[in-house]
């Protein structure tokens, strides 16, 4: 089991930053990748940025050049930096870890632009 316990989140203005954080306990060895999915109301979730455990990332094409994913191995977190935040950003954010053959959730936290 893999227990994932978020951070960060909260109301910004447009075009201002934040910065989501989550740190994974259990049995994080088998862990391929680590990333952050958001829903919005009414909306499917989809997958907004993604690190494997080599380092390397993918990114929603909305959120490119915007948005930086980072994982420190050694803590056990991954963090999401967000700059030049847009109305369209409010969702609810979720961190994911991914092993070989589940998916792991966090609880997830709200992140709302304000135009």
């Amino acid at each position: 089991q893999v227990q994932l316990v978020e951070s960060g989140g909260g109301l910004v203005q447009a075009g201002g930053s934040l910065r989501l954080s989550c740190a994974a306990s259990g049995s994080i060895f088998n862990l391929r990748a680590m990333g952050w999915y958001r829903q919005a109301p009414g909306k499917e979730r989809e997958l907004v940025a993604v690190i494997t455990s080599g380092g390397i990332t993918n990114y929603a094409d909305s959120v490119k050049g915007r948005f930086t994913i980072s994982r420190d191995n050694g803590k056990n977190t991954v963090t999401l930096r967000m700059n030049s935040l847009k109305p369209e950003d409010t969702a609810m954010y979720y961190c994911n870890a991914a092993s070989a053959i589940r998916n792991y959730w966090g609880q997830g936290t709200q992140v709302t632009v304000s135009s």
